[in-house]
């Protein structure tokens, strides 16, 4: 088994506080996969306030988050384990962060052991 990061993003800074109604939603998404024994993390939440991140670049420029250069913000990941990137990018599409506009990157992990 593979592993692969799913990482997930957001148009809209509003839309970073879902109802109750959309966190179980998501809830059951992680439940799923979790029972299917191919939940490698949980991830976390990754604030996307400008306060609450900084980009070092080369010569010790600290800029606030990465906002100007991108246009979607970067809000959580998880890890899955499955044989291929297709069966993960599968398991992204019953996200439902789609209904709010968001997106997911899926991105193979290279362990370093």
């Amino acid at each position: 088994m593979k592993e692969f990061t799913l990482i997930f993003r957001l148009n809209d800074i509003a839309d970073f506080k879902p109802t109750p109604e959309q966190i179980q939603e998501r809830m059951r998404w992680l439940e799923g996969i979790a029972a299917q024994g191919k939940l490698a993390d949980k991830g976390n939440t990754l604030l996307p306030a400008p306060e609450s991140a900084k980009t070092v670049r080369a010569d010790n420029v600290v800029t606030d988050g990465p906002y100007t250069e991108i246009k979607e913000f970067i809000v959580g990941y998880v890890i899955v384990k499955t044989a291929d990137i297709d069966e993960a990018v599968a398991m992204a599409k019953e996200n439902p962060i789609f209904k709010i506009g968001g997106c997911i990157e899926v991105r193979e992990v290279l362990k370093r052991d």
